[in-house]
C-alpha cells in the first residue's frame, strides 16, 4: 500500500468525524434565513483546504461566496485538474420522514444518513481529505490542483458563469473533476457520459377578483383550477410522449452503440419497481427505462396549488391555480426553445376568463462526453485499483448545468466520478451516503490525480 493510502487508512476515522461537522451546518442556499449558515460552510470548507495545504480565499459573488482553493507546486509541465463541488444542500422537508434529524449525521447500516451527504457535501469532503493525503505524506501532489466549491449550486449557480468569466486565467485547466454524480450499482463504479438539462416554469392561472361560492357562481365564471387542470392533462399522450407541437424537432437521436452500452448493464425492471414500491413503470413507448432515465426527455409536474386544502369541505371557486413544471432536456435542445413551445402550447388552450402567466425558474443545457483519451483512461484505472472491478459509462438523469459551461469557456474535458447509490434519496427525506464508497472513494481520488500527472494530454 502506498505512503497515500496508509495515511488514508490511519486516519479515516477522524475523516468522518470531520465530514459529520460539515454536514451538521444546514446550508440551505434557498432560504434566506439559513444565509448565516451557508457563509459559515463556506468558512469551515476553507478551513479545511488550508489545513488540507491549499492557499484559499472566499471570494464574494452578489449571492453566496465561492471558496477557491489552489495548490500549483507541481511545475509549469504537469497538468491541472479543476475539482468543482458544492456546499450548499437542499431543504429537508418534509422532516416528518426522516428516521434520525436530516443534520444530525447517523450512521445506520452501513451509510451515512443526512442532508448534504451525498449531494455534495460527502463528495466534495472526499476531494479534500485525497489532496491532504498527499501533502500529509509526501508534502506534493502530482498534478496542479484548483478547487471551486459554490454555495448556490441548489439554487441554479445564478452567479457561478459570471465568476468563471470573471476568473478565466485563474481557472484555466486541462481537466475538470467532478464529484456530484453516482455509481451504476453498489460496488460497480462508473463514469458519467451524459446528463440532461433543465426547464423549469411556474404556470400562474388567474381568474375573478376573489374566490367564490361554487354554488352561486359554478357554471358561470371560469375556474382556475379546471382550466389548470386541462392544461396539465394536455402536456402527454396516451403513449406517454412530450404533447407539445415541436417538442422533439431537437432531440437527439443516440447512436446504436451508446444505446447497446445502455442496454447491456446489469438492470432489472422489477428490481428497480420493488425499490420504488410502483406496481408498474411508465414512460415513453419504445424506449427502455434507462434509455428513459438518461437519452430521453421528460415532463413532470412537481408541485400543484389551488383552492381549499384543508380539512373537510368548503365549496369556492379559486380565483388563482399554480403549477411547477419542469422538462428534462437531452442534446441539442434548449430552456429558452421549451418556454417558445411551452407558452404557445398553452395560450392555444387558455379560455376567455382567465389570464395565464408563465415564468421560468431555472435552465441549463444537456451535455454528452465523448467516453475515450487519456484523462477517461486515467480515471478507469483509479476506479478499477480502489473498488476492484472495471468501471461502466453511465448517464445522468439529472442536471449540473455549470458541466457545459466548464467545457465551453475553459476549453477542457469533463470527468464526471460520483460515489453515491442509486435509490440514495438524493432532495428527499432520508438521504445516504455509503460509508466504504466514502473511504473507498477518497482513496480512488488520490490514485486518479497520480494517475492524471502522469498521463497529460
Amino acid at each position: 500500500m502506498s505512503e497515500v493510502l496508509t495515511y488514508i487508512d490511519a486516519n479515516l476515522g477522524r475523516i468522518r468525524d470531520e465530514l459529520y461537522d460539515f454536514l451538521r451546518i444546514p446550508s440551505i442556499s434557498a432560504k434566506a434565513e439559513h444565509d448565516a449558515d451557508t457563509r459559515r460552510s463556506a468558512e469551515w470548507l476553507a478551513d479545511r483546504l488550508r489545513a488540507a495545504g491549499l492557499d484559499v480565499q472566499i471570494e464574494e459573488t452578489p449571492g453566496h461566496p465561492v471558496v477557491l482553493g489552489e495548490w500549483r507546486g507541481a511545475g509549469e509541465d504537469a497538468p491541472t485538474v479543476l475539482i468543482y463541488g458544492h456546499y450548499d444542500v437542499q431543504p429537508p422537508e418534509p422532516l416528518d420522514e426522516w428516521a434520525s434529524p436530516p443534520f444530525e449525521p447517523t450512521e445506520r447500516d452501513g451509510r451515512i444518513y443526512a442532508r448534504g451527504s451525498a449531494d455534495d457535501k460527502g463528495q466534495l469532503f472526499m476531494h479534500v481529505k485525497a489532496l491532504e493525503a498527499h501533502l500529509a505524506s509526501s508534502g506534493s501532489l502530482p498534478v496542479n490542483v484548483v478547487v471551486l466549491a459554490e454555495g448556490e449550486e441548489e439554487v441554479g449557480s445564478p452567479n457561478l458563469v459570471p465568476f468563471v468569466d470573471a476568473n478565466l486565467d485563474r481557472l484555466a485547466c486541462d481537466v475538470v473533476l467532478i464529484s456530484d454524480t453516482g455509481m451504476f450499482a453498489e460496488g460497480l463504479p462508473s463514469l458519467g457520459f451524459s446528463l440532461r438539462g433543465l426547464a423549469y416554469f411556474e404556470i400562474r392561472v388567474s381568474g375573478a377578483r376573489s374566490d367564490l361560492h361554487s354554488g352561486e357562481y359554478g357554471g358561470a365564471v371560469a375556474n382556475p383550477g379546471n382550466v389548470l387542470a386541462r392544461i396539465l392533462a394536455s402536456l402527454h399522450d396516451d403513449e406517454g410522449r412530450i404533447a407539445i407541437a415541436g417538442f422533439y424537432d431537437d432531440v437527439l437521436d443516440w447512436d446504436a452503440e451508446t444505446r447497446a452500452q445502455i442496454a447491456s448493464l446489469p438492470h432489472s425492471d422489477d428490481e428497480y419497481r420493488e425499490e420504488l414500491g410502483v406496481d408498474a413503470l411508465v414512460g415513453e413507448e419504445g424506449f427502455s427505462t434507462l434509455e428513459r432515465l438518461w437519452i430521453r426527455p421528460t415532463c413532470d409536474v412537481n408541485g400543484l396549488l389551488c383552492g381549499y386544502t384543508g380539512e373537510g369541505a368548503k365549496t369556492v371557486l379559486p380565483n388563482h391555480a399554480m403549477a411547477k413544471v419542469s422538462f428534462r432536456l437531452v442534446p441539442n435542445q434548449t430552456d429558452k426553445a421549451i418556454k417558445d413551445l411551452l407558452e404557445a402550447h398553452v395560450s392555444a388552450l387558455a379560455p376567455a376568463g382567465v389570464s395565464i402567466e408563465i415564468s421560468e425558474l431555472h435552465g441549463g443545457r444537456p451535455w454528452r462526453a465523448s467516453v475515450e483519451g487519456a484523462h477517461f483512461e486515467a480515471a478507469m484505472d483509479a476506479l478499477e485499483e480502489a473498488f476492484g472491478k472495471r468501471p461502466v459509462p453511465m448517464g445522468g438523469g439529472g442536471s449540473i448545468p455549470i458541466v457545459v459551461e466548464f467545457e465551453e469557456r475553459l476549453g477542457a474535458p469533463v470527468l464526471l466520478v460520483g460515489f453515491s447509490l442509486p435509490g440514495c434519496n438524493l432532495h428527499a427525506p432520508n438521504e445516504w451516503l455509503p460509508i466504504d464508497n466514502f473511504e473507498k472513494g477518497i482513496g480512488a481520488l488520490a490514485l486518479l490525480y497520480e494517475k492524471l500527472g502522469a498521463r497529460p494530454e
